[in-house]
């Protein structure tokens, strides 16, 4: 229930861009928001964009104007496109779905992916 999976990871250069996947096996809009996290080495995990099942989105500021959160309800997959990467983007990358079950939050977590931007 609820599983996550993500793709499209790797290796970038400064500058460059990468798309994140997260691939869910129920559709998107049964989950209330979905979102993308991040955590650096040493670091506590961080919201990086969030979407609402409405398609309303929300950015952190280190996000805006360089990330941009996006669904596709048909393939069930919510997108991270990344773009103008900087070293300080290293960081795994993880997919979060939330639904409410009689008012309760259940979150869902995908594994992580690792995202590294070096030149």
């Amino acid at each position: 229930q609820g599983q996550l999976v993500e793709s499209g990871g790797g290796l970038a250069q400064p500058g460059g861009s990468l798309r994140l996947s997260c691939a869910a096996s129920k559709p998107i809009s049964s989950f209330e928001i979905m979102g993308w996290y991040r955590q650096a080495p040493g670091k506590q995990r961080e919201l990086v964009a969030s979407r609402t099942r409405d398609g309303s989105t929300d950015y952190v500021d280190f996000a805006k104007d360089r990330f941009t959160i996006s669904g596709d309800n048909a393939q069930n997959t919510v997108y991270l496109q990344m773009n103008n990467l900087k070293p300080e983007d290293t960081a795994v990358y993880y997919c979060n779905a939330e639904r409410r079950l009689f008012g309760v939050p259940i979150n869902y977590w995908g594994q992580g992916i690792q995202v590294t931007v070096s030149s």
